[in-house]
């Protein structure tokens, strides 16, 4: 595995031998492979007595040497750097900078606590010496843990669950860490009040999770046992947390792996999605909320539901099997819909299973379990592509991971060069791609250069089209900063067209932003204006999610200043959008009609 095609030279190593503190001199040929186990075992030791934190500095700087030195072993060495690092971090340290990435991804929710557990102490008291150990001797899965952990993981209780599960599953864990790690990444902060949606009560689905070494030893038994439909011990923690977020309890979850029969066919849980008879009375009611007494997965097959009924059915059933499982809420033409997704036996994410096509939807939206948050769109299709499993993904990762350290100590033509192999070995790194321009930022690259790495950045997610948004309205930023105002609406024009209808959704975004920024800066005289032009140019056709995201939140913003101008913006839209009679669409329409009308009688 070559790291990269240049050699800097290391200060740090005068000759061959360099010594950290309290450690024995390393040599050149030692650092040309993995850390030994007798190595590990003497930096544990010295970490017990002396702390992690002394030691970071030499393990970066070794890690940089390997790295620049070409060594297949940079990968293990960086990987050691960092769980010294993060061993070494403050409690109080990392908590405060969890409740910003919380904060800055807005994934907070009423479920969440109020008071956290935070000691004085560093981050790597939590774990055992025995899995301290483990997981520094552990390459695979120290790649596992670092590619899947976010900011938004709550570490603290994170460290703690997998602390119990190999304490009391110490011949298991090995086998299931992935599992393990899932649980982990999973259960570190509750789950919010609107999962897995919205239409049940909290009374009837309390929105918990099970005890963490449950789960751990419900999905170890099924997958040892045959209940699986998965070889969970394969699965990477990624697609593990698919599995492991279920809301429905274990009991029921045992109850759909003996009671629910299913083909291996590719698209057995499209027949699992079809078990739950559907209840058309509550559409034409619009009683969408669930109306029984009891909320279990025997009781909605027996009353039969709605597509959101149907589609918990189905998911829950499958994470019952060991099978990774999405729920999707999606805006139609004229009503919502919901369906799942699922990693097949062929290892291929099937993500239409209830969708009906003529009910021309928009790319709905499923959470991720582990924030909590919504999945962005290229995240479904990074996922459903499988290429994050391939050897170069990793290598990449490496390389981005280095160039994200040369950034921070700022060498950026070190970061810049670092961020071009990672591309190279993989061109759908974005987080490289980010490094890349932001190192050329810093070097003072000409505006023409920059241009040309964004345009490349473009081209990689041609396939993407949420990430080719971003590229393609920032290259407009750039043109219109040049003073080159309609090349930069041709750039944004042809994209808009480029994605319509399939992707009418990055249309409506781009359109609520232009909305939102105006409602945020603007005199109310230019957002009418805004809002008429984004109607006009974006709202011909559509249907429930341009009038949810523009003109509903546009007609509250004015209504009690300019209740007039309020009414004829939704009766404007009225005119534009696709609306069928009786719609929910058309029902929701006539609601805002109404509310505004008393101060606009016509």
């Amino acid at each position: 595995m070559r790291m990269n095609p240049w050699k800097i030279g290391l200060v740090f190593f005068v000759g061959l031998a360099v010594r950290l503190p309290a450690l024995t001199q390393f040599t050149s040929d030692e650092l040309n492979a993995p850390p030994s186990t007798a190595r590990l075992a003497e930096i544990e030791h010295v970490a017990a007595t002396s702390g992690w934190k002394g030691l970071v500095p030499g393990l970066r700087a070794l890690a940089f040497h390997a790295y620049e030195q070409d060594s297949q072993s940079a990968e293990a060495w960086l990987l050691l750097s960092r769980w010294a690092e993060l061993f070494a971090t403050p409690e109080p340290q990392y908590f405060s900078q969890w409740m910003e990435a919380i904060r800055t991804a807005k994934v907070g929710h009423p479920n969440m606590l109020t008071r956290y557990n935070v000691l004085k102490g560093p981050l790597g008291d939590r774990l055992s010496p025995t899995l301290q150990a483990w997981l520094l001797g552990n390459t695979d899965f120290s790649a596992e843990f670092f590619s899947t952990v976010s900011p938004c993981d709550l570490l603290i209780n994170t460290f703690d669950i997998l602390n119990e599960l190999q304490a009391q599953y110490p011949e298991k864990f090995p086998t299931y860490a992935n599992l393990a790690l899932a649980i982990a990444l999973v259960y570190d902060v509750p789950p919010p009040p609107n999962w897995p949606h919205g239409q049940v009560s909290a009374s009837l689905l309390p929105r918990t999770l099970p005890d963490p070494a449950a789960a751990f030893a419900f999905w170890e038994n099924a997958d040892e046992t045959g209940q699986t439909m998965q070889p969970l011990s394969r699965l990477p923690a990624s697609e593990l947390k698919f599995v492991v977020d279920a809301a429905a309890p274990l009991s029921e979850l045992d109850w759909a792996q003996h009671a629910v029969h299913v083909l291996t066919s590719v698209n057995w849980l499209g027949g699992v999605y079809d078990m739950v008879h559907y209840r058309a009375d509550r559409v034409q009611q619009a009683q969408y909320s669930w109306p029984e007494a009891h909320y279990d997965l025997r009781t909605i097959v027996i009353k039969g539901g709605i597509c959101v009924d149907q589609a918990y059915f189905a998911s829950e059933v499958g994470k019952a099997k060991g099978v990774p499982t999405l729920l999707f809420v999606g805006a139609g033409s004229d009503a919502w819909h919901a369906w799942i997704g699922y990693l097949d036996h062929n290892g291929h994410w099937q993500l239409d299973v209830g969708r009906y096509a003529n009910q021309q939807l928009v790319t709905g939206v499923a959470i991720d379990p582990q924030t909590w948050g919504p999945i962005s769109d290229h995240e479904l299709k990074f996922l459903s592509e499988g290429f994050r499993l391939r050897p170069t993904w990793r290598q990449a990762c490496v390389n981005a991971d280095f160039a994200t350290l040369y950034l921070a100590r700022g060498d950026f033509g070190a970061a810049a060069r670092a961020a071009r192999v990672a591309v190279n070995y993989e061109p759908r790194d974005l987080a490289a791609w980010e490094t890349l321009l932001t190192a050329q930022q810093r070097l003072g690259t000409s505006p023409t250069d920059i241009e040309a790495t964004m345009s490349q950045a473009k081209l990689a997610f041609q396939g993407y089209p949420d990430i080719e948004a971003a590229f393609t309205h920032a290259l407009a930023a750039i043109m219109r900063a040049r003073g080159e105002t309609s090349a930069a609406e041709v750039e944004e024009t042809q994209f808009a067209h480029k994605v319509a209808p399939e992707r009418v959704d990055l249309n409506i975004e781009h359109a609520a932003d232009l909305i939102d920024q105006s409602m945020a800066t603007d005199s109310v005289e230019i957002q009418i204006r805004t809002y008429y032009s984004v109607l006009k140019t974006y709202g011909q056709g559509a249907g429930m999610e341009f009038f949810s995201r523009i003109v509903q939140p546009f007609a509250e913003h004015i209504k009690t200043d300019y209740p007039k101008d309020a009414y004829n913006a939704v009766r404007a839209a009225q005119k534009v959008l696709a609306i069928d009679p009786n719609s929910q669409l058309d029902e929701q329409m006539q609601e805002l009609l109404t509310e505004l009308k008393p101060v606009n009688p016509d």
